[in-house]
């Protein structure tokens, strides 16, 4: 089945790029247009997801073969849907990867808790910017670990499964966000009209203060559509709170960081991306892209897997397979002339947890997707290392697998 609305993996919608296409100039429209039609073709909502049994063994498909070369253990391949939720699929599954590889237990967390906390606590940044922030479904793995560390985590049992509210089978939120979109830019303008662009025009539409109660006129639609977060619940034979829960799962939440490789900020520092849909403005470490993919090898030779945000517009193939036209040449001037003029955008979150060469030795890395068990490698894409440092808007990862001198850096440089 195809979502005929082309939401994106990150969460943003056909309306919202539509409206950062009408504040550009005439001469920027065909490009623009370009860039959208892309991202919205490489980002459709993929069929229902399974458990996911790839083994370590050569693979081929009609033009490549591939030989995997390291795997870490994963959990199962989960399917976003019709929601723009990769960032929080993404994220869980490298979290559940962590735990795996911390304390040999599988566990599925609930990515509908995270939604449920992290609208609410979208929405209550909406408001207090007095309109002039995004109200998104797309987000970024900051958001995820936020949500643990601020509200906890629940397994996947202990709320109503994704979709069964509205009589789906799996998330679907073509009817929810738009309802929820239209409340919450309510709260704070007495005309709800958001092609409103002026500053004068968003003077006369904003309200003189927020709708008493908001909130719970948000968390009404929330809950209508994903469920109640539990206060407490049964896993295993034990009551937990989410908070509990969260303990009882071994992870260090200070443990993760997030890296990328930008030049219009200095390297060796920190920075906020400047990305529509990283509005918690959460820094990440600014380092050499060579660097970047280095310290991308070792963490997986070390036997960590590395969540990754990034770019899925172009030649992100159908078939399973990412890589760049061979007239194309990585660099991190191309990276840096992309990223500035909207051909590269971030608008995807996967799992990296592994490393293959294909029939000519060509270095690729395994990567699970959020679409469900999708394609000849059941949910698996096989992304090449030039398209991989090209396309990388960051990397998020424990600190553990960085090498010490990274280490060191990261803890000594101020975020100011």
């Amino acid at each position: 089945m195809i979502y005929v609305e082309k939401r994106l993996g990150y969460g943003n919608n056909i309306v919202s790029l539509q409206r950062k296409y009408e504040l550009i100039d005439e001469s920027k429209k065909r490009k623009a247009m370009r860039i959208l039609t892309l991202m919205t073709a490489g980002l459709l909502a993929m069929p229902m997801a399974a458990q996911q049994q790839q083994k370590q063994q050569t693979v081929a498909n009609s033009n490549r073969e591939f030989k995997v070369v390291k795997q870490l253990p994963i959990t199962s391949v989960k399917n976003q849907y019709r929601s723009g939720t990769c960032w929080d699929y993404g994220t869980l599954g490298y979290l559940e990867s962590e735990i795996l590889r911390k304390t040999g237990r599988t566990f599925d967390l609930c990515e509908m808790f995270v939604v449920n906390k992290d609208y609410m606590d979208n929405a209550t940044h909406y408001v207090r910017m007095h309109g002039y922030s995004q109200i998104s479904e797309g987000g970024s793995c900051d958001d995820v670990l936020e949500v643990i560390r601020r509200h906890g985590i629940c397994p996947e049992e202990a709320m109503p499964a994704p979709g069964s509210l509205t009589g789906d089978t799996l998330a679907n939120f073509k009817v929810f966000f738009p309802e929820l979109e239209r409340m919450v830019s309510s709260i704070v303008r007495a005309n709800a009209d958001l092609n409103r662009f002026t500053e004068s025009e968003q003077k006369q539409a904003l309200a003189k203060e927020p709708r008493a109660h908001w909130q719970d006129s948000v968390q009404a639609i929330i809950e209508k559509y994903v469920g109640r977060c539990p206060e407490t619940f049964v896993y295993e034979g034990k009551t937990y709170t989410p908070q509990s829960f969260a303990a009882s799962l071994g992870l260090d939440l200070d443990d993760y960081v997030s890296l990328t490789s930008y030049t219009h900020h200095p390297f060796d520092a920190w920075f906020v991306i400047e990305a529509p849909y990283k509005w918690r403005l959460k820094p990440s470490y600014n380092i050499p892209i060579e660097q970047l993919m280095a310290v991308l090898d070792e963490a997986l030779d070390k036997g960590y897997t590395v969540a990754w945000g990034g770019d899925v517009s172009g030649d992100f193939k159908r078939e399973g397979i990412a890589l760049l036209p061979d007239s194309v040449v990585p660099t991190q001037q191309l990276r840096q002339e992309q990223w500035d003029d909207w051909r590269f955008t971030y608008d995807h979150v996967m799992l990296i947890y592994g490393k293959a060469v294909d029939e000519q030795g060509k270095p690729f890395y395994l990567v699970k997707n959020t679409w469900g068990e999708y394609g000849p490698y059941k949910g698996t894409w096989y992304m090449s290392r030039d398209y991989m440092t090209l396309n990388t808007t960051y990397l998020f990862l424990n600190r553990q697998a960085l090498p010490k001198t990274l280490q060191e850096a990261l803890t000594k440089a101020n975020f100011n």
